[in-house]
């Protein structure tokens, strides 16, 4: 702690921790030089390229038990999206700013004060190189070193040597103490079942709960199929009516169907950037037959392909941002949702869902207000 309070200079106001109730939320004990960092420091930004996180919150920007695990979760898909296995026991502590990851191994030894740094590096996976390395040192003497001297990557890159300065976060000045959430309630035995049993709409509204009062906007579906030129399946109907506009496991926005800032001006926007981009890519489909329902968080759009005068026979696709084109979707639009988050059907634009989530967490449909 000296050595490394000696690099940087003097602390910053920490943010108070209630360590029994962090450790007892973990189930693990802590490392003493850990909470000796926090407790001088509170979170850091070392170097303008560590991020140091500690027990502490600050709304709408962080959430320690929230970053938790979402670090978790993107070290441990995209290690296995690399073909590499994923080390038992860790437990994370920090981030850089080049989305390497640092943990702790806690099955090194049954005193925390003796677990090892261990480092995610995003980059070395996405080369194909195992992106795990174990420094064998704690978490201070590894910051101390990354400061003077720098510590190695698995892709033969260096992490430092990192400027001498360690301020407050950013994003983390006026954070407050940050408060274990209760345990989660038992999920619903009928939620469970219908990961594995059911079909159509009936099975969708068991696994994910509707809101009560779906968020359509003002106009009619009348309305809608004359701006439009066309009436819709019936099958998005029926699920707009259901559930309106919103997020599905937080990847799939629906717009609201019947309202002018809705669906009408997303198809307006989706279709004007097909078109300026459709004359280099042959394989689009034609624009006037392309009628985007849906957009993800990563720029994907979900689109019925209009072709015909049924709109119940209309195929669905996929206009992925980060793949090439692909056919027409083998199912309808209940089906595609509830077998994707089921975790049967993958393609290009839907988010994977990794083999140990629990895939009732991310059976949720969040209304837009």
């Amino acid at each position: 702690m000296d050595s490394f309070s000696a690099l940087v200079g003097p602390a910053s106001a920490p943010v108070p921790v209630d360590w029994a109730a962090v450790e007892a939320w973990l189930g693990l004990r802590l490392p003493g030089d850990y909470k000796e960092l926090a407790g001088t420091f509170g979170p850091l930004d070392v170097g303008d390229f560590l991020w140091l996180h500690v027990p502490c919150s600050r709304a709408g920007r962080f959430d320690y038990g929230v970053w938790l695990g979402e670090a978790h979760r993107v070290c441990r898909v995209s290690s296995r999206d690399a073909g590499f296995a994923v080390p038992d026991g860790l437990l994370a502590w920090g981030v850089t700013r080049a989305s390497s990851y640092l943990f702790w191994d806690t099955t090194a030894s049954a005193d925390p004060d003796r677990w090892p740094v261990v480092v995610f590096e995003m980059d070395a996976a996405e080369r194909g190189v195992d992106p795990w390395y174990d420094y064998g040192l704690p978490v201070t003497a590894a910051l101390t070193l990354a400061v003077a001297e720098g510590l190695p990557l698995p892709s033969g890159r260096d992490l430092g040597p990192l400027p001498a300065t360690a301020r407050r976060t950013a994003f983390l000045v006026g954070a407050s103490p940050w408060t274990p959430p209760p345990p989660e309630p038992e999920v619903p035995e009928a939620r469970r079942a219908a990961l594995v049993r059911g079909s159509g709409l009936a099975a969708l509204c068991a696994l994910v709960v509707p809101p009560e009062r779906p968020n359509l906007g003002g106009g009619t579906w009348d309305w809608l199929a004359a701006e439009l030129g066309t009436a819709l399946p019936a099958e998005f109907v029926a699920l707009m009516r259901r559930y309106g506009a919103g997020s599905w496991a937080g990847h799939w926005l629906f717009p609201a169907p019947l309202a002018e800032d809705g669906l009408l001006a997303h198809v307006a926007g989706v279709r004007r950037t097909y078109r300026e981009l459709r004359d280099a890519h042959p394989e689009f489909y034609p624009l006037g037959a392309f009628l985007p329902i849906a957009h993800s968080i990563d720029g994907d759009v979900l689109a019925y392909l209009t072709g015909g005068d049924d709109p119940e026979s209309w195929p669905l696709v996929v206009w992925p941002r980060h793949a090439e084109q692909g056919p027409p979707l083998p199912h309808g639009l209940v089906t595609t949702l509830l077998e994707w988050l089921r975790g049967r059907f993958r393609t290009a634009g839907f988010a994977r869902f990794d083999q140990d989530d629990d895939l009732v967490e991310h059976a949720v449909f969040r209304p837009s207000p």
